[in-house]
């Protein structure tokens, strides 16, 4: 009994060891979930290609502000894909508001694998190709969505934005993971995201929009947001979901504030 009581202990941790190594090598594959449709450019946007700081050609697609408007750079969530960002923003893009959608590495054919410190030098190459196309930063208001919140807060804490705007933003991704998996520790998760120890750096305006209703990136992660920056605006959604970016008042209220800027 004893010694089969020790070979099932045995088979036991080494199921653990294999399922965590497994876990922690092959993790990126369900983080980023990448569509792999390359999709053409839409009525309004031309398709252009950035230059990341570790030699990718990505692709992304921009539509020029009017006058006296802002750019919003703007980063999806980890499902989607720039023509998912085009329906997210159709607020601000009727309002005269320029748009650089931001396609990641490994994301609608463009080559590369995504991970956290990747999709930074994704938005590099975005705010780069802006600068070249002279749109200055002090005109551009960054906004991520879900996952696009970690992008869009590091590209908040190093240029002089206009302002940056979360939707259904995460506090940090090992949290997430965490409500979603509770058996999974926060060590094991690779990219951290951790917006919520960097928003109080962002000298930016920061706006904080999030559905009460969210069952996977949950609201909790609003409050632990809104505690780190006492002076962001926000709006806390009554029966809104993680679609919430893409819904018509959601984008109204999103306009609305970036309308106010100066």
């Amino acid at each position: 009994m004893v010694k089969l009581a020790l070979n099932l202990l045995l088979a036991l941790a080494v199921f653990a060891i294999v399922a965590t190594a497994l876990l922690y090598t092959q993790q990126r594959r369900l983080i980023f979930p990448a569509p792999a449709y390359y999709p053409q450019a839409a009525a309004g946007f031309r398709l252009v290609h950035t230059q990341t700081g570790d030699g990718l050609r990505l692709s992304a697609f921009y539509r020029p502000a009017r006058p006296d408007k802002k750019t919003l750079l703007f980063f999806h969530g980890n499902g989607d894909n720039m023509l998912g960002a085009i329906e997210a923003t159709r607020g601000p893009a009727a309002a005269g508001h320029g748009l650089m959608l931001v396609e990641y590495r490994g994301y609608g054919g463009n080559p590369g694998s995504p991970d956290e410190a990747g999709l930074y030098r994704d938005g590099e190459a975005a705010m780069r190709w802006l600068a070249a196309a002279g749109v200055e930063a002090r005109n551009v208001v960054v906004v991520g969505n879900s996952i696009g919140s970690g992008p869009a807060t590091e590209m908040a804490l190093r240029h002089d934005v206009a302002a940056l705007i979360l939707v259904s933003g995460l506090a940090d991704l090992p949290s997430v993971v965490k409500n979603q998996v509770p058996i999974v520790p926060r060590w094991l998760v690779r990219d951290r995201f951790d917006n919520v120890a960097k928003l109080a750096r962002v000298k930016a305006p920061v706006y904080l929009m999030h559905g009460d209703a969210d069952t996977l990136v949950k609201p909790g992660n609003l409050a632990r947001l809104a505690r780190a920056r006492p002076d962001a605006t926000v709006a806390r959604v009554a029966g809104a979901g993680h679609e919430l970016v893409y819904t018509a008042p959601a984008q109204a209220l999103l306009t609305k504030w970036v309308d106010g800027l100066r």
